[in-house]
């Protein structure tokens, strides 16, 4: 049986993460990006927040999590 080694290689593109990063990340832009609304709305106690309220920061830290973990196997990589 084969894998598929092709079938999740777009998470470890840098210039798909980056744009994901830049519009699913940042967005809706005005009046504030929507992730820093909802960092600050957990870092002030979360109250309030509802189960679609953690989906919505999930899908939204998403992109700069797989950004932090490309750099860190960069980083890995040098060192080795």
């Amino acid at each position: 049986m084969q894998k598929n080694a092709g079938s999740f290689s777009f998470i470890n593109d840098w210039k798909f993460v980056g744009i994901a990063c830049l519009f699913l990340g940042l967005a809706p832009f005005v009046p504030e990006p929507h992730l820093f609304g909802k960092i600050r709305w957990v870092a002030g106690g979360a109250i309030g927040m509802q189960p679609m309220d953690w989906l919505d920061l999930a899908w939204h830290s998403l992109p700069w999590l797989l950004l932090i973990r490309l750099i860190v196997n960069k980083v890995r990589a040098a060192r080795i």
